[in-house]
């Protein structure tokens, strides 16, 4: 059984910038990091290659799996901010957590993303246009890579540290133990097992039932019931762009009238194209956009998400969102797509109303009826949003504007963490996503710059 002092299940966000840190930091510690996933390389998802029209649930999925976790083929956007994107402010304080953020924007920069334009919402007209109907813009500082300057970053960071820490790909942590010398003992599908002294757990979001399983195992606290649920939108970019080229993600949220339920933008790609994703085998929606021009597409895509908190005695709400993701992939084989049109008429998309469509749909999903999927309160929200939308951006209610469905947010159960995100299990870490602490790239990477620089205080 090989021995190490560290090892990182899952080399996402998290475990990446973990990794760079303790190389950074010239750590003598012995670091193994495993993913289940494919090195960048190897990560290329068959729709991109055009093998395929539609998602073929590869298992796992390269868009969520593999070096750099599921942020690596997004746009790669790190909103720098306390505001949205997790609750680490809370274990660390506001003025830290802005620290750790802004030190993540540093090493991008430094590794090729420094071209990247660092947008703001501080002074930003949009803010007080929205107020006016009662829209309110979430206040932070972007840094938009693309996907294509995004992975070359990645790539740069594993040529940085892979000499340093020892990484294992298409390998998963099937069992976690503790054995009586106090050290962690983990097992992997292939029947290899190793040993250490600190455990990282840095699945993501794709990680979320297995990080459960373990913290029940070690009776470790989870709290539950989260789930968003809601769709992509696309529409012709010049409807969006007077917002996007001033603040690139505006973070807008509403309250409707109709139920008093929050509804946010979310993920907002200007020149992107809508995308498949495949967790656990359910086919789910999400953007991409690029920097390079020549990739760029005439529409702008993002997600209006429903906030869905249950009380006891429900406990199952990423359950309740799969289901719903599970009757879309059913009536359409995957996603559905509809046009606003139809939908506000009480009619199905069919392939004869997309031919008559002006807003060209960037990905090839099934027309269909959003309304059959979608329960009639999440739905009226996000219709009430879009019609909101409309008086900032005036085209946004247009009835050839797309809807993809659906689009779900699933959030692990947050793991009950000290201010060093660790657990109550001496030696035991949960980082970003995967820990529910996170839910975007810079407050993820941040969490393992924490963890890399009390974990190499140990070691030197």
């Amino acid at each position: 059984m090989k021995e190490y002092d560290i090892i990182i299940v899952g080399a996402g966000a998290s475990g990446v910038f973990m990794s760079y840190e303790l190389t950074k930091l010239k750590s003598s510690a012995r670091v193994l990091m495993i993913d289940k996933g494919a090195d960048l390389s190897r990560r290329v998802c068959p729709i991109k290659s055009g093998k395929t029209k539609n998602c073929i649930t590869c298992e796992p999925c390269h868009i969520m799996n593999g070096y750099g976790g599921a942020g690596t083929l997004s746009d790669g956007k790190y909103n720098i901010t306390n505001q949205f994107g997790g609750e680490l402010h809370q274990y660390v304080g506001n003025d830290r957590a802005l620290e750790l953020m802004g030190y993540v924007d540093r090493v991008l920069c430094e590794m090729g993303g420094a071209d990247a334009k660092l947008y703001s919402t501080a002074n930003s007209d949009l803010k007080r246009v929205a107020l006016q109907h009662n829209l309110h813009l979430l206040d932070a500082k972007v840094r938009h890579l693309g996907t294509d300057r995004n992975v070359k970053i990645l790539q740069r960071m594993y040529d940085y540290t892979k000499d340093n820490i020892d990484i294992i790909f298409h390998t998963s942590v099937t069992d976690v133990e503790k054995n009586d010398n106090d050290e962690f003992v983990i097992t992997t599908n292939k029947g290899d097992s190793y040993k250490c002294k600190d455990l990282v757990l840095a699945t993501g979001r794709s990680g979320s039932s297995w990080i459960s399983r373990v913290c029940d195992k070690m009776g470790i606290k989870l709290m539950r019931n989260r789930v968003d649920i809601g769709v992509r939108v696309e529409l012709p970019a010049v409807i969006f762009k007077h917002i996007t080229d001033d603040v690139y993600e505006s973070k807008l949220v509403y309250k409707t009238d109709k139920y008093n339920d929050m509804v946010r933008t979310f993920c907002m790609n200007p020149y992107g194209e809508v995308v498949a994703e495949n967790t656990n085998g359910i086919v789910t929606v999400n953007g991409h956009s690029y920097s390079n021009p020549e990739l760029q597409t005439e529409n702008t895509n993002f997600a209006l998400l429903v906030s869905n908190k249950f009380t006891e005695p429900f406990k199952n709400s990423n359950e309740y969102g799969e289901s719903i993701a599970r009757l879309s992939n059913m009536l359409g084989g995957g996603v559905l797509l509809q046009r606003f049109g139809d939908l506000v008429k009480g009619r199905r998309s069919s392939e004869r109303r997309m031919l008559k469509c002006f807003t060209r749909p960037t990905l090839s999903a099934t027309p269909g009826d959003l309304s059959l999927v979608i329960p009639k309160r999440q739905l009226d929200n996000i219709i009430e949003m879009i019609y909101a939308l409309d008086k900032i951006a005036p085209g946004t209610a247009n009835e050839d504007t797309l809807l993809y469905g659906v689009e779900v947010k699933f959030y692990n159960s947050r793991v009950e963490v000290d201010e060093n995100l660790e657990t109550k299990i001496k030696g035991l870490y949960a980082l970003g996503d995967g820990s529910g602490v996170t839910r975007s790239l810079s407050q993820a990477s941040a969490s393992g710059i924490l963890a890399a620089r009390i974990l190499a205080e140990k070691y030197n």
